[in-house]
């Protein structure tokens, strides 16, 4: 018997000395929101003219899904995907949907920017990319990229190289 009683002050005694410590947490990682370019960050303040003088700014496309394309004249990759972006934009435009174009200027045109949208069919708002503008986008490693951001102005996807129209618009459905 005595044994049983000295058993049970012994856990009693244990189990009270726990009572008032703090338990011990394993430090929290610090959320930080993800860097400019990749997935998950947020669509980076701008405003310049496009092309054709007209003001294009990122406040106005808050509540729209946006495309961004950064191409070049010299960019045939850019030439092909181009035409399909204009047909995504001329479906799904009333539902809120934006594209616009980001030239490179880091090589010389091989034609005049406008008659090249004009010869490909493209309508959609193309303006130069400054350097500032290419590193608010997290920097553009090659020609063509492409970000798609949804109505929250979040980075959904991003592609480096040319990609199908089809293979955009199935990323884009979900976003409306």
């Amino acid at each position: 018997m005595p044994r049983k009683v000295l058993l049970l002050v012994t856990l009693a005694v244990s189990g009270l000395a726990g009572c008032n410590a703090q338990t011990a947490r394993p430090p929290q990682p610090k959320q930080t929101a993800p860097a400019a370019g990749e997935i998950g960050s947020r669509l980076p303040d701008f405003s310049l003219k496009d092309l054709q003088g007209r003001e294009i700014s990122s406040a106005d496309l808050r509540g729209k899904v946006v495309l961004i394309d950064f191409w070049a004249t010299w960019c045939q990759p850019c030439k092909k995907e181009m035409p399909g972006y204009q047909k995504l934009l001329d479906r799904y435009g009333s539902q809120g949907f934006v594209v616009i174009g980001f030239k490179f200027d880091t090589m010389k045109d091989a034609e005049d920017p406008i008659r090249f949208a004009r010869n490909i069919g493209v309508h959609y708002s193309l303006a130069v990319a400054s350097d500032d503008l290419k590193s608010k986008f997290g920097g553009i490693e090659g020609l063509p990229t492409t970000m798609l951001y949804d109505r929250h102005g979040i980075l959904r996807k991003e592609i480096i190289g040319f990609e199908y129209t089809s293979t955009i618009e199935r990323a884009l459905m979900p976003l409306f």
